[in-house]
């Protein structure tokens, strides 16, 4: 007995004294998988962050590269007193929020469409990924060719129509240009919302439409009542990186009307293109991509401050 109690005694000492170097080696090696994301991070995302908002404070051009001085906010001024700035920014604002309740619109409308037990649905579901995969440079340049008024199809075809007396140059007008690329890029990514939200209708009960439809529940009752709040965390995910994609987007302005005519279709993503390519100021570039960045962190913070308060006052009820 006493040779048996020893035994676990000692079994018992050692396993106490292996337990936290297994801890602290299981540990080491995690440490060692998550390394690469984290130096990937660092090289990828961080570094340019800081480089960026350094810059930003600094007098830092091209052209001049013997100059670096440290400037202060100086930079932000001038990028505010900017003369296309205002501009940029309501620009950059209609841009973003028509593009993403457009897309989403559409969207939520052509899933519900192809959830429907149609004929040939899986065709259709099929078509209707093809805007999303088109480059971004090929669809811009061939909706630019369509619109054109000397040649451009649906100038033809709205003419033809009666629609329109004459072709009309909708990408050369300053009441047009913005509205025009909008249009295109609610076509080019409304595809990304509706399988997403198909996939998310289709995990929703039938169970809860019947029991809906036999308490006299009509279409549109179910819809607003069981569709959309089923949907709700997948919409709030899916408008969230929208409004990031859509208020940084540049390739799409850019291709189309390069910010024009007049300014009138020039976001900040285009004015800070211009600073830092164009006139060749890293320091006013750095200055409004990072005002720009400011904006969206405020934005977002408040919007989860409003979450946040939302659930505070349904459990106090």
């Amino acid at each position: 007995m006493r040779a048996s109690i020893r035994k676990d005694a000692q079994v018992q000492s050692l396993s106490r004294k292996e337990g936290p170097n297994r801890e602290t080696k299981a540990k080491r090696i995690a440490y060692l998988f998550v390394l690469p994301a984290f130096l990937f991070f660092l090289i990828i995302v961080a570094y340019p962050l800081a480089s960026v908002i350094w810059d930003s404070f600094h007098d830092k051009n091209l052209l001049n590269t013997g100059d670096g001085r440290f400037v202060g906010l100086a930079n932000y001024v001038e990028v505010i007193r900017s003369e296309y700035f205002v501009q940029a920014a309501v620009n950059t604002g209609i841009w973003t929020i028509l593009s993403v309740a457009g897309e989403y619109v559409l969207g939520i409308i052509a899933a519900l469409a192809l959830a429907q037990g149609i004929r040939g649905r899986a065709i259709f579901r099929g078509i209707i990924i093809i805007p999303w995969v088109v480059p971004v440079v090929v669809a811009g340049l061939t909706w630019t060719w369509m619109l054109t008024p000397d040649y451009g199809v649906l100038n033809s075809w709205l003419v033809k129509l009666g629609l329109l007396d004459e072709p009309f140059y909708f990408l050369g007008e300053p009441d047009t240009a913005l509205l025009s690329i909008i249009i295109v890029n609610i076509w080019r990514s409304f595809p990304f919302y509706t399988i997403t939200l198909l996939a998310a209708l289709q995990s929703i009960p039938r169970d809860i439409y019947e029991a809906a439809a036999l308490d006299g529940l009509g279409p549109i009752g179910r819809f607003f009542k069981i569709t959309l709040p089923q949907l709700k965390s997948v919409s709030i995910v899916l408008v969230m990186i929208h409004i990031i994609w859509t208020s940084i987007n540049f390739d799409f302005i850019w291709v189309m009307t390069e910010g024009g005519p007049v300014h009138s279709s020039e976001t900040l993503p285009i004015m800070i293109y211009r600073f830092a390519m164009q006139e060749l100021n890293i320091g006013l570039a750095s200055a409004l991509a990072s005002l720009l960045l400011a904006f969206m962190i405020i934005g977002f913070m408040m919007y989860y401050l409003y979450l946040n308060r939302k659930s505070d006052h349904r459990e106090g009820m």
